[in-house]
């Protein structure tokens, strides 16, 4: 039940999470935005939903050290559910943003708290098995996404999207708290969720930005290469038109079955590095492949999309990996700040997007951005600790 009511959870939290991207050009031209300015504009708001996200991710990775993992899925839940229905009847871009960075609040808590949940109630020998099902189960909410914002207005969608919200709520009833947290609430003397902690020791603080940086590749991918589908297209010379839904529905269909085949792979090598490092070398080709492609059909374009969702599937991986390397009193700070600050860094990585390409054009600027993030990601990944087989039932030591 953990594990069912974690993936239909982060289901619900990809449809609001991808939603933006694929209704952006229609709900912008209805409030009056045309041209270039559905390009600044759309930065702006998927910016305001990452940073949300941001601040999010620092309250509720806090709030699920002291007050538990089931306490934050809900709370957060609520909140996203809310501003998803109020997003439907927004009429001015200011409005816009500020729902957008509500919601964004509360995805936040969904993903971390989940995987937090599932890594401490499942056994070390499986706890791969169950990550891997919240994270395939849970992206495939971007293509009920795309399915429900072609067939209904871009305010119906939302409003469908915090209806869900609402609905997977009368699951979280049935679900128990972690037996590891229960036992750490009873040791009043420790300390929990002390995020300062992260950042006042050497090897932890390396061990969180090492965390961080191996995922960031996989969000310069969907924040720039699949948001932005449309104009690559048209640079690209692909005369039929490109739909941003499709490319994001492409893209996360791919990553259901990259997030199956690493979490299998992870279990079968038995190591998450390995796993971690096989997928972000497709991820470098498959980014490769996206900008050699030419003058393709749309049909392949929507090909490519897929496989660079494929090999950005080791998501579930990755934050396995982040909530593994730290004790049961840091673990829901780390599991839920660590894949915020990933999405998070989608406002630098299309900031620094928006400077390269005024510089260099579209396709050079976000190559050169694609770059640094692969470069940052394999040395980081080669500086982190293998967890597969690690005991997570020990707590990190404050001085």
């Amino acid at each position: 039940m953990p594990v069912i009511v974690a993936a239909l959870g982060y289901f619900v939290d990809i449809y609001d999470l991808v939603l933006f991207s694929i209704v952006r050009v229609p709900s912008l031209k209805e409030l009056g935005i045309e041209g270039h300015a559905l390009i600044d504009n759309g930065v702006y708001l998927l910016n305001m939903q990452m940073i949300g996200m941001l601040l999010g991710g620092i309250l509720w990775g806090w709030l699920g050290d002291k007050k538990g993992r089931l306490k934050i899925m809900f709370a957060s839940i609520i909140m996203y559910s809310l501003a998803n229905i109020a997003n439907g009847f927004v009429t001015t871009l200011p409005a816009y943003g500020i729902l957008r960075l509500i919601a964004g609040v509360g995805l936040a808590g969904e993903l971390g708290a989940g995987i937090t949940l599932v890594s401490e109630v499942l056994h070390t020998r499986i706890r791969g098995y169950g990550t891997m099902l919240v994270a395939s189960i849970g992206v495939s909410g971007a293509i009920l996404a795309n399915i429900v914002a072609n067939s209904y207005n871009w305010r119906t969608a939302f409003f469908i999207g915090g209806g869900l919200g609402l609905l997977l709520l009368l699951a979280r009833f049935r679900v128990a708290e972690s037996g590891m947290f229960r036992t750490m609430e009873q040791k009043a003397s420790l300390s929990r969720g002390n995020m300062l902690a992260l950042f006042t020791d050497r090897s932890r603080f390396f061990r969180y930005l090492n965390s961080i940086l191996i995922g960031v590749p996989i969000w310069f991918v969907v924040g720039v290469l699949i948001t932005f589908s449309p104009e690559f297209a048209l640079d690209f010379g692909i005369r039929e038109p490109v739909s941003a839904g499709n490319a994001v529905m492409f893209c996360y269909l791919g990553l259901v079955f990259g997030d199956l085949s690493s979490g299998l792979l992870s279990q079968i090598l038995q190591s998450r590095k390995k796993a971690v490092l096989l997928f972000m070398v497709m991820s470098v080709a498959a980014v490769a492949l996206y900008f050699l492609q030419g003058e393709s059909s749309a049909s392949f374009f929507y090909g490519v999309c897929m496989l660079l969702g494929f090999a950005g599937g080791y998501w579930a991986i990755f934050i396995t990996v982040a909530a593994e390397q730290f004790g049961t009193n840091l673990r829901a700070t780390v599991a839920t700040t660590v894949p915020n600050l990933v999405r998070g860094m989608v406002v630098p990585i299309t900031m620094l997007f928006q400077f390269s390409r005024g510089f260099l054009g579209l396709r050079w600027g976000a190559l050169l951005v694609g770059a640094l993030c692969s470069i940052a990601a394999f040395f980081s990944l080669a500086a982190l600790e293998e967890t597969f087989h690690k005991d997570l039932d020990y707590y990190e030591e404050f001085l």
